[in-house]
């Protein structure tokens, strides 16, 4: 009997941590995780706006006028006479070469010239009385010509000895001194006189750059698209702007073959002389964007050297898009391709985004998500 009471509780106690045990798996199956809230991130719909911005290129100074000073006649340098860096006028003498050699080649051209010029005069009264035939006479006036030639020649290497400068303007690097043996025939120049009252900036652009910037100007013919181009800044060496402003003036005819560029050419004023030949810096060509798509470059990034973007679906998803960017202006991308004002882009934060995600879209104005954020620190 005392068996049967204890087998009977036994099998009460059993039967209850069955269905307790039932009871918690059916809770725990019931029972499900809290779904993920999704993170708000600011869109904003695109618009689109005239922007102005410019591009910049590389640039090397030279003079309007540069002239090479090279000897006309052999000689050594007897002296030079400015110093490097000096302002010359044109005509004004640069170096003067030894003529001792010179001298003494047109005292012996003047003896010939005095003796064919006696030979002249002995004959004309010979064939005046026909003496002699005229043929003879004439000869010796082509000897006299030719003595007289002779020492013209002689005569103008003297006046060569002396080497004037062939433009008003600063004198260069003087690459022979006293005692050096000169001729026309060096490749090095004596120096060289640059004329530096306005300058020439050059640059390069590529063929696509090219055509932008033509297309961009008004007129028919390419002259006429220059002629109607913005004025241009120069950004100097040490980061300064110059205060002139240029003009585009030209471009090359064609376009290299090699390179794949074609060379422009821009002019300043230079009254201040602070420019000179070899100087460097960059051009600023403004340009102007009419009616263009742009994005801050904040709600980009990118992607094995594609530029990428945010859109914003109906269901509150973000997928992502390629964009071609055409120029930056400041902190904008002008876009090509890639979306319109129908679109809807994360304007930041997208660094936490990916394919298919949903977010939480908090709008905001256009033009606050292009606004440019102020630097808080420089170098």
């Amino acid at each position: 009997m005392k068996n049967l009471k204890i087998s009977s509780v036994l099998l009460i106690t059993s039967i209850v941590l069955v269905f307790s045990s039932c009871g918690n798996s059916e809770r725990g199956q019931t029972a499900t995780p809290q779904k993920q809230q999704a993170m708000p991130f600011p869109v904003t719909q695109i618009q689109a706006q005239t922007v102005s911005g410019y591009n910049e290129y590389p640039v090397t100074i030279e003079g309007i006028v540069n002239s090479d000073v090279r000897a006309k006649t052999s000689g050594y340098v007897q002296k030079v006479l400015v110093d490097e860096g000096s302002r010359v006028k044109k005509g004004q003498p640069l170096f003067s070469l030894e003529t001792q050699a010179l001298n003494q080649d047109a005292e012996a051209a003047k003896a010939q010239v005095n003796v064919a010029q006696v030979e002249v005069d002995k004959l004309k009264p010979l064939v005046e009385k026909n003496i002699i035939s005229s043929v003879q006479l004439e000869t010796a006036k082509a000897n006299l010509a030719r003595a007289k030639a002779n020492y013209s020649s002689i005569a103008a290497n003297i006046g060569y000895a002396t080497v004037k400068s062939p433009v008003d303007g600063y004198v260069g690097s003087i690459n022979f001194r006293e005692g050096a043996l000169v001729s026309a025939a060096d490749a090095k120049p004596l120096t060289t006189v640059s004329d530096i009252s306005k300058v020439y900036a050059f640059f390069t652009l590529n063929e696509a750059q090219y055509i932008n910037y033509l297309k961009r100007m008004r007129g028919k013919t390419k002259e006429e698209r220059i002629k109607n181009s913005p004025d241009v800044s120069l950004v100097l060496a040490n980061g300064d702007i110059y205060s002139e402003k240029g003009r585009i003036q030209t471009s090359t005819g064609q376009i290299s073959e090699t390179t794949g560029t074609i060379k422009v050419r821009a002019s300043f004023d230079n009254p201040n002389e602070l420019l000179t030949n070899g100087n460097s810096g960059k051009i600023r060509i403004p340009t102007t964007y009419e009616n263009a798509i742009v994005v801050p470059q904040s709600s980009t990034y990118e992607q094995q050297g594609k530029i990428m973007i945010y859109t914003l679906a109906e269901n509150n998803t973000v997928t992502s898009k390629i964009i071609e960017v055409e120029a930056k202006v400041e902190n904008l991308y002008v876009v090509k391709s890639g979306i319109d004002t129908s679109t809807k882009i994360v304007a930041s934060g997208v660094s936490k985004l990916r394919d298919g995600m949903a977010i939480a879209p908090q709008e905001i104005p256009f033009k606050e998500a292009t606004k440019k954020v102020a630097t808080l620190f420089k170098n």
